[in-house]
């Protein structure tokens, strides 16, 4: 059990967030298919990061770690000699399938107990539509996965649940099929990989919620630089606006429009929060952000807003704890499906700190303010769960104790770090 409660008063000073994971996940994907290497400046480096690294190098791509670069240098991917070990990372095992679906060998996808539990007919699916020979556990429906790679065709295929992991799949094995692919979305999610590429001179037309992949075997080559996850500094942000006295800034951070849902949700809900830059790099919008202490009112969020804070969720349901009124969170039944179930995660957590909330199919109804107070809670092995509960401990009257943390290595290796460098 680790100790949470650190009588933190105030947050103050700047941060420069870690990198953006989902950013980094998809540079690494397309750098393995660029003719003439790539290189990835400010990537993070966390566990989820090294999954997809270590797969591609049993992929036989050679990629080198320098600090915060990597660099992918030019070569053909082949056949592992064993299964690729996703580790805890949807987003490997996704989108990994996308781009070995179009290749001329056979492979295997696996990963931990977490992700063997994450669906995955959403990716075989579409992928079967395409031509590709892709088999799983369970009707299809979990890891491991088999494929054997080989000529794909463009579909026309709409996606049944918002989810930009399925996208990106499906734009990785677009770029290697023949014909147009289109790919249509009810609700739009994080657009990274349509950035990217298209800052790399891939031809993608992007409109009205749908995007047109034409065959394209490799990128030439490219560097980007990563810059900082919203959803990492979300945490950090939220301690920010809850404790007393707090001010907070945050540098070189990710502003991509289809990622500010939680930045408009604490805008409705009356937090101080202030853009001081913005500019655009590499076909990212990055921003600095300053935040202070906030006096907090309730907020309804709908299916429609999930996409764009679908990683946020624990910590608004955190947040409206110390809301004046009653916060309704609805269409998030997707969280079910994470790392662990984090709807039901964030409700067992909350009610053994005293909260007043209940737990909802799809999503949590959360009555505030309430004053938490110290309990034994769990991280459910999940990394945002338990940075969430960090944050809670700073508001909580009497000690939190946590049952593990190493989770947090997957995304937010410095989390402790960074935390108590602006904690008071």
């Amino acid at each position: 059990m680790k100790k949470l409660s650190l009588g933190i008063k105030r947050i103050e000073g700047e941060i420069i967030p870690p990198s953006d994971k989902s950013i980094t996940h998809r540079a690494i994907l397309v750098g393995s298919l660029a003719n003439k290497g790539f290189r990835i400046k400010r990537a993070l480096i966390s566990a989820d990061i090294l999954s997809t690294v270590n797969c591609l190098r049993s992929l036989g791509k050679d990629i080198r770690i320098e600090g915060c670069e990597i660099h992918i240098i030019k070569g053909n991917l082949r056949e592992a000699s064993g299964i690729l070990d996703c580790g805890n990372s949807g987003t490997t095992a996704r989108l990994l399938a996308g781009l070995l679906a179009a290749q001329p060998f056979y492979s295997v996808l696996d990963g931990d107990d977490s992700l063997r539990r994450r669906p995955m007919k959403r990716i075989v699916e579409p992928l079967r539509l395409m031509g590709a020979q892709i088999f799983g556990r369970q009707d299809d429906s979990f890891l491991p996965l088999s494929l054997r790679g080989g000529y794909l065709h463009g579909v026309d295929y709409e996606l049944p649940v918002a989810s930009s992991q399925v996208k990106s799949a499906l734009i990785l094995a677009g770029l290697l099929a023949e014909g147009t692919t289109i790919i249509r979305e009810k609700i739009k999610t994080r657009d990274h990989l349509e950035r990217m590429l298209q800052y790399l001179g891939v031809e993608l037309n992007c409109e009205n919620n749908s995007i047109r992949v034409r065959p394209q075997e490799k990128v030439d080559s490219g560097e980007i630089t990563v810059p900082g996850d919203i959803s990492s500094a979300a945490f950090l942000i939220s301690a920010a606006v809850m404790l007393p006295n707090s001010h907070l800034v945050i540098r070189r951070v990710n502003f991509n429009p289809t990622r500010i849902g939680f930045i408009k949700v604490l805008d409705k809900m009356g937090a101080r929060l202030s853009i001081l830059s913005l500019e655009n790099k590499f076909n990212e919008e990055i921003a600095d952000l300053e935040v202070k202490t906030s006096e907090l009112k309730a907020v309804e969020i709908e299916a429609s807003d999930i996409p764009s804070l679908v990683d946020e969720i624990p910590l608004i349901a955190l947040l409206a704890t110390q809301a004046h009124g009653l916060t309704k969170i609805t269409g998030a039944k997707e969280l079910r499906y994470k790392e662990c179930d984090r709807l039901h995660a964030i409700w067992v957590n909350l009610k053994r700190m005293g909260a007043k909330v209940v737990e909802l199919e799809d999503g949590l109804v959360i009555e505030g303010p309430t004053k938490l107070k110290g309990a034994k809670v769990e991280s459910f092995n999940d990394h945002r769960i338990a940075m969430t509960m960090a944050v809670a401990a700073t508001v909580a009257g009497g000690e939190v104790w946590i049952d593990q943390d190493d989770c947090l290595k997957i995304s937010y290796p410095d989390f402790w770090e960074h935390f108590m460098a602006v904690s008071h």
